[in-house]
């Protein structure tokens, strides 16, 4: 083998270590797939320790070492990390040929034995986990529930609230959505008429679940669209949230924004002006009705009614006048008017009634021009 063939067969070899790490064939990553976890004491009691060992984790691999209850190897950790012991759980990291030993200590978990040392991968792309059963000594017993699938669900996508407010929710009906989302089945059961827990809560206060049973089969490996109504109390408004649980576990929360009912706020505006001024006429009234009539109001309205009475007959006050000679019905007792004349005596001209002009009869006969 020459100088220059030795670098180019090094590095062929390390690119072949490479390419097998990656595949998950090197050497030391064999046994990369079937992680052990053994302790020291199968059974201890509170405030003691254990040693917990591993066996065939990846090198140089950050893990995650909790006791947890309601568990078990076959069935892993029910109801996640909430059934462990997280505030005396350790870290450990794996060395180059991927073991690993280190002290635990025992704690009680918040839910019931039977028991595990759950221990599982926390960086790294390929999730890994393994369990040890451990009986903590004083800790409480319960059964596991049956395995029927219905702890299977998982949320897929499309979380939406479907609907919209009517006229009635502007005047402080109650607000009401569908809630819509997409479940899958991942476990190996069927799920029958699964029963979820839908709250709202607003602000900074807690949500208020209500169990709700949707009808329907979830085969294993399938999904399911399922819709369920959500209703808030009359004249609700603000920002809402909605949340859904399965088995004890939250799947989704979509915000909520309700509109302010403002029909009901015009209504008390009108109820404020209204009821007022009608009280007040109502008032008015009593107050008119009650009041005592003396003199002085009593002239008042008889010259009020006297004035209505002149304004009533003032355009028939001058009487139209009738033609000389004309029959007319006698009035008895009424004064007749006399036609003034056009000129008077003394404006006559000359100062003198001897040549006076005056008007010309009405029955005088008229001439035109000369004869």
């Amino acid at each position: 083998m020459t100088r220059r063939s030795a670098p180019a067969a090094r590095l062929l070899t390390v690119l072949s270590l490479l390419a097998a790490l990656l595949a998950g064939t090197a050497p030391w990553a064999v046994a990369a797939d079937a992680p052990t976890v053994t302790l020291s004491k199968s059974q201890a009691g509170t405030g003691g320790s254990i040693t917990v060992k591993g066996a065939g984790w990846r090198p140089e691999t950050l893990l995650m070492m909790l006791i947890c209850g309601r568990s078990s190897p076959a069935r892993g950790v029910i109801g996640g990390t909430n059934s462990c012991a997280n505030a005396d759980g350790r870290a450990v990291t794996t060395d180059a040929e991927g073991k690993f030993a280190k002290k635990l200590p025992v704690a009680e978990p918040p839910e019931p034995c039977p028991c595990v040392v759950h221990v599982a991968t926390v960086t790294g792309s390929a999730k890994a986990r393994a369990d040890a059963v451990l009986q903590v000594a004083g800790h409480p017993v319960k059964a596991l529930p049956a395995e029927t699938g219905n702890g299977q669900l998982s949320m897929v996508t499309d979380t939406r609230l479907d609907g919209s407010s009517g006229i009635l929710t502007w005047f402080g009906s109650p607000p009401s959505r569908t809630f819509t989302f997409t479940v899958g089945n991942v476990g190996s059961t069927p799920v029958k008429d699964p029963v979820f827990q839908v709250g709202t809560s607003h602000g900074v206060f807690a949500p208020r679940y209500e169990e709700q049973q949707w009808r329907g089969t979830i085969a294993p490996g399938r999904k399911a669209q399922v819709e369920l109504p959500v209703e808030l109390t009359a004249g609700a408004h603000g920002s809402y949230l909605v949340s859904l649980k399965y088995s004890g576990k939250v799947l989704a929360e979509q915000p909520w924004g309700v509109g302010r009912p403002w029909g009901v706020t015009l209504f008390w505006i009108l109820l404020c002006v209204v009821v007022p001024a009608a009280v007040f006429r109502i008032g008015m009234a009593v107050v008119d009705r009650l009041r005592p009539r003396d003199r002085y109001t009593q002239g008042r309205h008889r010259g009020a009614q006297r004035l209505a009475e002149l304004t009533v007959r003032l355009p028939n006050l001058r009487p139209a006048q009738q033609e000389p000679g004309a029959p007319g019905p006698a009035r008895s007792g009424a004064s007749t008017t006399t036609t003034l004349p056009w000129f008077t005596p003394d404006t006559g001209p000359g100062g003198s009634t001897a040549g006076q002009l005056s008007a010309p009869p009405d029955n005088s006969q008229t001439t035109k021009g000369n004869t």
